[in-house]
């Protein structure tokens, strides 16, 4: 009798188990070396002071879950360490003392983190206490989660779920510890499960601050799967169909959730005695019309399969899960007719740009949703160039400051990608017009540059692959409906191997002032070439001029030049749109001019990487070094594609090629 007892005991424990893919507790859910920090030596003072670290952290953390030091005197080696706020002390322990030795093996750079299920270590050479800079990252296993038939309900109730419980994890970190949970029904028995959890030596305000940005990224990445998962350095998001933590939940009610059952019903029944009718009427035009559909669908379906190995054959890609592409499913294709409806028919009407590559149109899906559509030139091999690069370099990548590539339609000589569409158009229309310029104040620009440094990160460091935009500028900045800055138009995007920093071409592409002074004269191009864009970006902002064009004026040959000249003798203030310095703080904005003139430096090597700037922008006590002068050389520009732009819009591209005058 206990022997049958004792079965059915473990045959209830083990069945949920096998039933839900929870982490072994010995895999990390992510690991990250830090590709831009440098790599320490066998034996040195720095492996020596990270050993006494991390060997402190298990017994230490164990006592709060929380925990953080230093060791070390002249190479001082900072650490801390978390443990998810549903384990016990021997958990927490036992997951500290795997992690600490598993970032020992994984990781020889001096800045490196690893998350395990459970719980997390990070260490550094430079002091990051208190200080929130978010760098979302997006673990294997959210592709693994199986997607969702019909979201869009699924994702109001999840939103709303994560929503509330970041609210409760901030309000009270003495007593919640930045930690909460919560379940929530979405249909009939089926529930959603959250937890989100802050590093406790964050101000409320930097930890709900840290929530928000881990939300839209958890949008973006999983919104329409069973599960998903966001860690990053401050804060960490995770949602599941079943109840993944130990801790008791909130159980929360969506305000809304019994409304529409009555008002669904009664839709269908109005629906379907019309429909009904309307079949019978058309049933002999659809069954004459059947042999033709199918044989267009034969032929798109070709050319979609045409599409995928000229991708692979062309660019030596291989069709993987990782990070590259998978399926014609994976990519998203669409039938031409439903754009072509869409756009109306490409009608001028909905034109919003044009540029070298083709015109965008704003359209309208079946479903309501707006999207921008991308008509890429028909008979011209850059259509093609871009199509690819596009396709592989965003189709899988998923950032919260990315543009979203919802699809592509291909039929003949039609090249067609589809896009998030962005109401508030490109960050060109409002920074160089005198009007629209009056709408942003230094908290909506400040947003911006944050938004621009956070998906530039992500393409350098934070994804599977190391992406180099090459074509970073304002037009190709978008911004949603909540002035939410997003990266578009990756048609000059280069991939790096996982080793690799920089590279050159003898084709140089982009758009001039935007270029970094190597690329354009040499064509060597590297993740500083893209800060030296995001340099100049900056610069603009704040000042509300262009830097293109502006050696045409008597200040100096360049906007760059401008700025370096006044802040060397003084006068910065006066290179400062006075429309900002009435709604922010002069030593902020001073700052971000300061951190500009670090980016657009002459030396790759003077400038900082982007996740260095990130911690710049979020760190007050850290003192910038002086500036050296920016390349003062005038370039002379030949455009090897007329740019006819009809608007500033979303998606312009503009080739040049230059060479020193």
């Amino acid at each position: 009798m206990e022997k049958e007892v004792f079965s059915a005991m473990v045959f209830l424990i083990i069945i949920p188990l096998l039933m839900h893919p929870i982490l072994a507790s010995g895999d990390p859910v992510y690991t990250f070396c830090n590709p831009d920090s440098r790599n320490y030596t066998l034996n040195s003072p720095f492996e020596n002071n990270l050993k006494l670290l991390l060997e402190s952290l298990p017994s230490n953390t164990s006592v709060t879950g929380f925990y953080e030091n230093s060791t070390g005197e002249v190479t001082k080696v900072y650490g801390q360490a978390l443990c998810r706020g549903d384990v016990n002390s021997t958990v927490c322990r036992d997951c500290i003392e795997t992690a600490s030795q598993e970032i020992l093996q994984q990781c020889k750079s001096e800045d490196a983190m690893i998350w395990f299920e459970l719980c997390q270590v990070r260490y550094s050479l430079q002091s990051f206490f208190s200080l929130m800079v978010y760098t979302g990252k997006y673990p294997e296993q959210n592709y693994l989660e199986k997607n969702l038939s019909n979201p869009a309900h699924f994702d109001q109730v999840l939103t709303y779920l994560m929503n509330n419980i970041s609210r409760e994890a901030a309000s009270d970190p003495l007593v919640k510890g930045f930690f909460a949970t919560g379940e929530i029904q979405f249909w009939r028995k089926k529930s959603i499960y959250g937890l989100v959890q802050c590093t406790r030596d964050l101000s409320d305000a930097s930890c709900d601050s840290c929530l928000v940005s881990a939300l839209g990224d958890l949008l973006t990445c999983c919104d329409s799967r069973e599960g998903g998962i966001i860690v990053s350095r401050n804060c960490n998001m995770r949602f599941g169909l079943y109840q993944f933590y130990n801790a008791s939940s909130v159980v929360i009610t969506y305000p809304s959730s019994q409304g529409p059952k009555f008002k669904t019903w009664m839709v269908v029944v109005v629906t379907c005695i019309p429909i009904s009718i309307l079949a019978v009427l058309v049933g002999s035009f659809a069954v004459y019309n059947g042999r033709k559909l199918k044989r267009t669908q034969r032929d798109d379906e070709k050319s979609q399969n045409t599409l995928l190995h000229e991708l692979t054959s062309s660019t030596g890609v291989a069709i993987t899960q990782d990070g590259e592409l998978v399926s014609a499913e994976e990519l998203s294709f669409m039938d031409l007719s439903t754009i072509v409806a869409a756009t109306d028919d490409f009608s001028d009407s909905n034109k919003i740009g044009k540029g070298g590559f083709g015109s965008v149109y704003k359209g309208v899906l079946p479903d309501g949703k707006e999207v921008a559509v991308k008509r890429l030139s028909r008979k011209s091999w850059q259509g093609f160039e871009e199509l690819r690069n596009e396709v592989i370099v965003i189709a899988k990548l998923q950032h919260r400051n990315l543009v979203k590539l919802l699809g592509c339609g291909i039929q003949g000589e039609e090249k067609l990608l589809v896009y998030e569409f962005m109401p508030n158009r490109s960050l060109d229309f409002f920074i160089f017009d005198l009007e629209k310029r009056t709408q942003l104040d230094w908290k909506t620009c400040y947003t911006i540059i944050v938004g621009i440094a956070r998906g530039l990160l992500y393409l350098h460091e934070d994804s599977h692959l190391k992406i180099i935009h090459r074509d970073l500028k304002p037009s190709n900045v978008l911004l949603d409906h909540e002035m939410v800055a997003k990266i578009s138009d990756f048609g000059m995007a280069r991939i790096f191997g996982e080793n690799q920093y920089s590279d050159n071409t003898r084709r140089v592409v982009g758009t001039y002032g935007y270029m970094a002074p190597e690329y354009a004269m040499e064509g060597l191009f590297s993740i500083k070439s893209d800060v030296f864009s995001f340099g100049v970006i900056l610069l603009e902002i704040i000042s509300g001029k262009k830097n293109s064009g502006f050696y045409l004026t008597e200040h100096a040959q360049t906007l760059l030049a401008y700025a370096w000249t006044l802040w060397n003798e003084g006068k910065e203030l006066e290179f400062v749109d006075p429309l900002l310095m009435e709604s922010g703080l002069a030593t902020e904005i001073l700052k971000c001019m300061h951190i500009g003139l670090l980016c657009v430096q002459e030396d790759p090597d003077d400038r900082p990487t982007i996740s260095s700037v990130l911690l710049l922008l979020g760190n007050e006590s850290i003192s910038l070094p002086y500036p050296k002068p920016p390349i003062f050389v005038v370039a002379r520009v030949i455009q090897t594609d007329q740019i006819l732009t009809t608007n500033p819009s979303i998606n312009q591209l503009t080739v040049s090629s230059l060479s020193p005058r």
